[in-house]
């Protein structure tokens, strides 16, 4: 099959579901539940899982692997994005009626920033072969600094992008329906909009750590792309199905953390001691595997217990 044929086949099933999602299934606003949720999530797994059998009998195994760590990488990076997505919609108390759209809107910028991420650092890896170097030091950067990590805290008056926004347009105190502007009678942004900037500037900030996280495993562009894809468009269900569960897997960041370090030390080592796909699958499961586990068998209230200092 043409490459060509099957890039515009791929993004005009991506389109098709969107349209789909927006139109049919979420029409009307209203808070997803649970079920709804983890329903959605399943269905996104299985089309990814289906592709990568696609990718297997049209690319071979090795190809088809590149896909599936490349989608599991990016979805484990996810989880950890979907904390901060929690934390943005507590800060300016999102209805959870509101909350999908804004997802749904913020994905299709990330598809197109992503997009672009990706063609950036292809081309820049075919044409500066030194720059995997740098993009394997900036993971294990990244890695270490997840690691000495605590607590997530985030602080959207602090996001420049938002201080312009409202420097240049006025914002009504509270929201208007799922409306993003409205009318009154200048045109004025509404709190759902400054939420909709500040989840858009945060998924750049992802991308940087991501997209590098990704390359290491292949250069394939389209790989790399189909696998941000479904990644990111499972990101909407999966975070309403993981919501009330997030908190629980405290120790979550630190297996991400050893994920990145150890895809920025293959990325370092990929000109002299190629690390084979199916072993950097299986250590990237693996540890999301250990750090899940042990987040479920030590509650975070006896591990903060054990921090404490006993009394004399």
């Amino acid at each position: 099959m043409n490459e060509l044929l099957f890039w515009i086949i791929f993004n005009a099933f991506v389109v098709l579901m969107l349209v789909l999602d927006l139109a049919v299934f979420h029409r009307k606003p209203h808070a997803i539940r649970f079920r709804e949720a983890l329903g959605f999530s399943i269905m996104w797994v299985a089309l990814a899982a289906m592709f990568a059998v696609f990718v297997y009998f049209w690319r071979g195994r090795t190809t088809s692997l590149e896909f599936v760590t490349g989608y599991l990488v990016e979805e484990s990076l996810s989880v950890d994005n979907l904390f901060v997505f929690l934390l943005i919609f507590r800060y300016f108390r999102v209805p959870s009626n509101y909350q999908h759209k804004v997802l749904f809107w913020g994905i299709i910028g990330a598809l197109v920033m992503r997009g672009a991420f990706i063609l950036a650092g292809v081309t820049l890896i075919r044409r500066f072969h030194w720059i995997i170097y740098v993009f394997g030091a900036f993971l294990i950067y990244t890695g270490v600094q997840l690691f000495r990590q605590q607590d997530q805290e985030i602080h959207p008056e602090h996001n420049p992008v938002l201080k312009l926004f409202r420097r240049w347009m006025p914002v009504t105190p509270d929201y208007v329906g799922g409306h993003f502007t409205v009318r009154q009678p200048g045109l004025y942004a509404t709190p759902l909009l400054l939420v909709l900037i500040v989840v858009e500037t945060t998924d750049v900030i992802f991308a940087a750590d991501s997209i590098p996280a990704v390359l290491a495993i292949t250069r394939d562009p389209f790989i790399v792309y189909t696998s941000n894809v479904f990644a990111i468009l499972g990101l909407r269900s999966l975070y309403f199905a993981l919501a009330g569960m997030m908190e629980a897997f405290h120790f979550l960041h630190y297996g991400l953390s050893a994920i990145l370090v150890f895809i920025g030390v293959k990325m370092l080592l990929s000109s002299y001691y190629p690390i084979r796909t199916e072993y950097a699958l299986i250590v990237v499961g693996a540890v999301l595997l250990i750090s899940v586990v042990a987040s479920l068998l030590v509650p975070r209230k006896a591990k903060e217990k054990e921090k404490r200092p006993a009394r004399r």
